[in-house]
């Protein structure tokens, strides 16, 4: 079967759950591709003859997010910076020593808009919940700085998706192939990017200890 029927077949309230619960079990601390699941999400449901409704992907989405930083807030409020320690233990690529250090440091300048704007970088979004837990941010501001920055990330992500879905489908229905090569090349160059720089601040951090 083609693999675009076997993606179409997917039941649209799957797709919701794995939206949700993907972001949001990123959102309490672990390393999950959240940003890549909402990307195929948007996708998805841009197809022509999609069920998929892409006001549900961003609300789903922003849920998870929202219940994922809660959760997160909550456990390292409880647990304090030994959770912190033992994530970068577990996941020493994500949330090494050093990339701890660069997240507290962004924390501690930045406060509630370190939550809202975290959001949109890997790192923060992540680390965001435990580490406003661990460092007692008054949780109404954390509430507040979260949803907004949720509703901002999972709809503006979700719309900018959904119109270049559709814009780019005639076009990628004559250049599939060479559409998704380009697509897959430009994903791949982009995150290198984006971790490399997010390393290069972690081992700066990590020197000057």
């Amino acid at each position: 079967m083609h693999v675009d029927m076997l993606l179409m077949a997917i039941p649209p309230l799957a797709i919701y759950f794995l939206c949700a619960g993907v972001v949001g079990v990123e959102s309490i601390g672990v390393p999950l591709p959240g940003e890549i699941v909402l990307v195929g999400a948007a996708l998805l449901a841009a197809r022509p003859g999609s069920h998929i409704d892409p006001l549900a992907v961003a609300a789903s989405a922003t849920a998870g997010a929202i219940v994922g930083d809660s959760i997160g807030y909550s456990v390292g409020r409880r647990y304090g910076t030994g959770l912190l320690d033992r994530l970068g233990r577990r996941f020493p690529k994500h949330l090494g020593p050093a990339h701890l250090t660069v997240a507290r440091r962004i924390f501690d300048r930045h406060g509630v808009w370190a939550v809202l704007f975290g959001r949109f970088v890997a790192i923060l979004r992540i680390l965001a919940g435990p580490l406003a837990g661990t460092m007692k941010m008054h949780y109404p501001k954390f509430l507040a700085a979260n949803a907004t920055g949720a509703v901002l990330w999972a709809g503006g992500t979700v719309a900018l998706i959904y119109l270049l879905g559709i814009v780019a489908e005639t076009w990628l229905k004559r250049f599939s192939w060479i559409g998704l090569l380009v697509a897959v090349v430009g994903g791949l160059l982009v995150s290198r990017y984006v971790r490399h720089r997010v390393e290069r601040a972690a081992t700066r951090e990590e020197t000057a200890q």
